[in-house]
Order: structure tokens, then sequence, then C-alpha cells
């Protein structure tokens, strides 16, 4: 593996080579995402306020949800080799999770490149904190891939995370731009018509509370999250089931919604109660000030195979539970700590609330010719 490995990075080396003799084209912005086929909100929102101050701007886009399927690997083999002549004439790269033409290769000087992950926090390890580790990734693996290597940025939430940030992408502070995601503007902006937007196809909603559960990704972990099922009381409460887009949960009943087409983000504004695990969504919560809870039943297993950054029973005191029982106990009875969600808000938003988008766009134009 190791052999074919350093031979294909030498093949795309020479490539790249001979595609680094096209000139570069002035005011071309390339977005590189493997967190869907099509373009995020985040990236969306970016577009818009870029073509909007900018109308010369060209922007590129190659979306590939990299699947294990051969045709899924041959299809982002072929993305990948579309991507490089990009790399080679854009003045700047966007991306939203690891793209291998782009750590792996040497790039121009003229290239700035911008790592928008997907995520507004660090509230569990990723990258190289779980290098090793049963969820993680080899430690060999990353280090001939090159993991996270070339980002001339990387956009953080609020500088409590960033200690995560450079463990997670092995970089240095200096790096850290702590503006939020396009996606913050996004949840603050629409949360009135999103709200109506639920209720109009879900009208039962209106009728009683509703909890939105959204866990996180478990990679090599069981998911046993059945058993808070038994403890809601469906004649009071509705709950809406959003799993992990690489981990998709489902559940029947009379009181169980699944809102196929609605974003987790979208529903938010609709929810009474957001119950998460080690999911970054949490800080999403935060920002509409949304009731929080942790349901952590697997708190040993979890930070044992993968860790966490942010205990949720320090960072959040009286609102993280392993028995799904004790926690609905608590719910149910109105008595939400909410000082321990103040002083969430406090300490892991990034200032400035509401001007995200514009201050990435801004960094995008700065580096354009």
């Amino acid at each position: 593996m190791t052999l074919i490995i350093k031979t294909g990075k030498f093949c795309l080396s020479l490539f790249y080579g001979i595609l680094k003799l096209f000139p570069t084209k002035k005011n071309k912005v390339l977005f590189l995402s493997r967190q869907s086929d099509e373009l995020s909100l985040d990236f969306s929102m970016l577009k818009d306020a870029l073509q909007e101050k900018e109308p010369k701007v060209e922007i590129v886009s190659i979306c590939n949800r990299l699947d294990d399927s051969r045709s899924g690997i041959v299809g982002f083999g072929a993305d990948t080799l579309r991507s490089m002549y990009h790399l080679a004439t854009a003045e700047v790269c966007v991306l939203d999770a690891y793209w291998p033409a782009v750590s792996i290769l040497h790039h121009k000087k003229s290239l700035t490149v911008i790592q928008m992950w997907h995520a507004l926090g660090k509230i569990k390890k990723s990258g190289y904190q779980t290098l090793g580790k049963e969820s993680g990734r080899g430690e060999k693996l990353a280090k001939l891939l090159c993991m996270h290597e070339n980002y001339d940025y990387i956009v953080a939430g609020g500088k409590a995370w960033n200690p995560y940030y450079c463990q997670s992408f092995h970089t240095t502070e200096d790096k850290l731009v702590n503006i939020g995601l396009p996606r913050i503007d996004h949840l603050l902006r629409t949360e009135e018509q999103n709200r109506e937007a639920v209720f109009r196809a879900y009208p039962e909603m209106k009728d009683k509370q509703v909890i939105l559960y959204a866990p996180t990704f478990r990679r090599n972990i069981e998911l046993k999250w059945e058993e808070l099922l038994k403890k809601i009381d469906f004649s009071q409460y509705i709950l809406v089931i959003k799993g992990h887009p690489n981990q998709r949960i489902e559940a029947e009943g009379d009181g169980i919604l699944l809102c196929p087409e609605f974003k987790a983000v979208d529903l938010l504004a609709a929810c009474d109660y957001l119950i998460t695990d080690y999911s970054a969504i949490a800080v999403e919560g935060a920002i509409l000030n949304k009731k929080t809870y942790y349901y952590l039943y697997d708190y040993e297993e979890y930070t044992e195979k993968n860790g966490i950054n942010v205990n949720p029973f320090e960072s959040m005191p009286g609102c993280a539970f392993k028995s799904a029982g004790k926690l609905m106990e608590s719910l149910s009875s109105g008595n939400y700590p909410m000082e321990s969600l103040d002083a969430y808000r406090q300490k892991y938003l990034p200032a400035d609330l509401g001007h995200s988008t514009e201050k990435l766009r801004d960094l995008v134009l700065a580096h354009l010719r």
C-alpha cells in the first residue's frame, strides 16, 4: 500500500507540474467539498456574497461525497484530476474537508487555500487528534497522504476552540480566523421563516413540544440510542430524528418524524429542545438559544475510541446525561438550567454574530488580484 501511494503521489506531482504551466486566471475561486454532491449552505452563501460584491469573480465548484463503491472511487479519481487543473489556475481555493490534491501537491505561490471546516466547533476530537485511535485514521496513512497540509487559513468559531483546531489540523494559531461559518448568518436571519415552513409541512408540531434528536457520526461504535424512545411521552412531545449524513438513523411510530425535506440546521428553528451528544450542532443550537441536552449513553466508549475536547458534563452542567430516563425527567420538569446555556454561548460562540459571510467573503476577495 505504501509503495502504491508513493507512486501515485509521484505521478500526480509530475502531472501537476505540467498543469502549473497554465497561467493563473484572475479572479478565479475554486470550491472543493467532500461533504455532499452539491454545494453546501455555507458554500452557497459564500458564492452569492462573492458574486454580489464582485461580479467578475469566476467560481468553479467540485463536490463529491466519496463512497467506497468502485464507481464512487473512479468518480472521485476523475474529480481529483479535474481539481488539479483548477488548483493550478485559480487564485483562491476554499474547501470544507480534507481534499488529497490540496494537501499532497506543491502549489503556486499565487494560490491561497482557505479551509472552511464543516463544523462550528471542535467538541469531539478529529484529524491529528484521533490518529491511531479506533475511530480515527492510521498515523502512517495520514502522513503519507499529508493530511491537512497546505492551508493558509482555517476558519474557526469562538476563540475557546483554538487549541483544539491547532491540534486537529496540526497547525499554529496564526492561521486561524475566528469568524465562524456563513450558516450562523442563515440561522439568525431565517429563523422565523424556517419555523413557519416546518410548521406548514408538519402542522402537528404546533400542538406539542418538539424535540430534535441529532447525534454525531460514530465510526466503529455501535449505535445504542433507542432507550430514548422508551422514555419520551409522545402524548406531550413530538420527536424529530436527524441522523448524521454519514450514519442515518430511523425509527417509526406515532409522534416520530424524520422530515427528510428539511436539514437539521433548519429544523432547529422549529424545535423546543435539542438533544445531541458530541455533535457541533450543539453550537448551532446555542446560536438560536435552544435548550440543549446531551444524551451520552456511550460516554466511556466514545471517549476511549474517539475522544472529546469539551466535556458536556463540565461545559453544560445539568444538561448532560448517560441515562435517557434521567434526561427526560429533567426535560419534562421544565426547570432547564439556562445559566449553563448562557455561559456556553458566552464562551464558545464567535464574537460579532451575524457577519460571518461578509468576513469570509472579504478574506477571499483580499487574495484576488
